[in-house]
């Protein structure tokens, strides 16, 4: 099951466990979050335990049963593994293997012999909006993360001069262009028209990348001057190698699982029937996980093979990428088991029942909803799905170019402001060696930048049209 489908599960089929009311659902989320931030900063706490610790605490000021607690922690933390961990595992495997075979190096080398200076951030920004394109965001940061790391340490740049733009490509595709899920969720919602959306959201995500990518990270890179972590860096191939995969091959590895994934989305809209054989075989095909382990098994020929590694070799490769990222699976389950216990406790219902009476215009009204949506629960397709099935009722009478805004202010305000309680967070967080306060410096600062930037876009543009 995707995260897509395990998030729209939690949405729209769990109870709360609580009856709380809105102020003492409100208090506990502030302070389930302050016990985490302060477990972290002040205490040193592991990420894992903080989260962790911080889950039961919001439960129990909310008043829910400590049984029911757990197993929305442990629901959640499954959930988050199952969608995200393998394919995090995946992608580590795929990273060493791009690196130990000498691909890495050939496509770092050629970036920086082709984009130096300043250009590399837009160079960073536009490779990564086209592979963030099909994929869901984690996905990107693991096939992303590597090539990065590694353009910083090789070119001596800023990691955040560099990562920032990386980032901002994926997560502006994550919430406004389809066919991204997020997206498609809020199309079909609002019975929203799909290409006025693909070709309004393509005109909205232009400057917002621009601004919260390549501009920003000019600040971005003085507030937070960090390397990148020797940890997480993958290292040189050793020079006993026979020879190195060429830059073409290399390249259409790392885009192989993007073109399967985003072959599922073209089929999506075109066929349109689940029950159509093509649909099906494409629906099994470009899922994240087959893609990711397709690309795997290719690369073992592709890159280790190529590079002349015997069978032995390839196995010890694979071994060795699994280790870096026990800790960050651990985190990033965690973080999902926090989100859900913030799901089953009711806030998300309450930020709903709140803006009911809310009267302001709509585009707006789905933005703020969204935002509230995010910053309660942590996850933007949560807050895609709970603000575009509030506010659908509005799509009724507008014209076919406001109902493709309307999807794009909810996309927008849905990216705002990603914290603790986003499992996003801590995978940016542990993969570029960042604290929790550089991470809100720099990440949670650009996914606000891009949440306003869209926004303010959006509503400009319907003034307009």
């Amino acid at each position: 099951m995707t995260r897509l489908s395990v998030e729209m599960l939690a949405a729209d089929s769990v109870e709360p466990i609580t009856s709380a009311g809105h102020a003492q659902l409100g208090i506990a989320v502030l302070a389930g979050i302050a016990v985490i931030v302060l477990l972290i900063t002040k205490f040193k706490l592991h990420a894992f335990l903080a989260l962790t610790i911080g889950s039961l605490a919001l439960g129990a000021f909310a008043g829910a049963p400590l049984d029911k607690t757990i197993v929305s922690f442990t629901t959640g933390l499954g959930s988050t593994v199952a969608g995200v961990g393998v394919l995090i595992a995946l992608g580590a495997i795929l990273g060493r293997l791009l690196a130990d075979s000498g691909g890495a190096d050939q496509i770092v080398d050629t970036i920086l012999a082709r984009a130096g200076g300043r250009s590399m951030p837009w160079a960073m920004v536009l490779i990564a909006s086209v592979i963030g394109l099909p994929l869901f965001f984690e996905v990107g940061v693991v096939l992303m993360i590597p090539v990065v790391l590694m353009v910083a340490k090789r070119g001596n740049y800023s990691l955040m001069r560099i990562g920032i733009p990386a980032l901002a490509g994926l997560s502006v595709m994550h919430g406004l262009v389809p066919p991204h899920p997020g997206p498609l969720v809020a199309i079909d919602a609002v019975d929203a028209n799909l290409g006025v959306t693909l070709a309004l959201g393509v005109l909205v995500a232009i400057p917002t990348v621009i601004i919260a990518g390549p501009v920003f990270s000019r600040f971005a890179a003085r507030w937070v001057d960090v390397p990148a972590p020797e940890r997480m860096i993958p290292q040189r191939p050793s020079e006993d190698l026979e020879r190195r995969p060429g830059f073409g091959v290399t390249l259409a590895t790392i885009l192989l699982p993007v073109v399967m994934m985003l072959a599922k989305a073209l089929v999506d809209i075109v066929v349109d029937d689940p029950e159509n054989t093509v649909q099906r075989v494409f629906d099994v095909v470009g899922s994240p996980l087959i893609a990711l382990l397709t690309a795997v098994i290719v690369g073992m020929f592709t890159l280790g093979r190529a590079a002349g590694f015997t069978k032995d070799r390839i196995s010890a490769t694979v071994e060795k990428s699994l280790a870096p990222i026990a800790g960050i699976l651990l985190i990033v389950g965690a973080g999902g088991g926090f989100k859900q216990t913030l799901i089953d406790s009711g806030v998300g219902r309450m930020v709903l029942e709140i803006s009911e009476d809310w009267s302001i215009p709509a585009l707006l009204l789905a933005w703020l909803i969204a935002v509230a949506i995010r910053l309660a629960t942590g996850s933007a397709t949560v807050a895609t799905i709970s603000a575009a099935g509030l506010v659908a009722p509005l799509a009724a009478d507008m014209s076919t170019a406001h109902t493709a805004l309307l999807v794009l202010a909810i996309g927008a305000g849905s990216l705002f402001f990603s914290h603790v309680n986003d499992a996003g967070f801590w995978l940016v967080k542990e993969y570029f060696g960042l604290t929790v306060g550089q991470n809100i410096k720099t990440w949670s600062v650009m996914e606000t930048i891009i949440s306003v930037t869209a926004g303010g876009l959006v509503l400009l543009l319907s003034l307009v049209i």
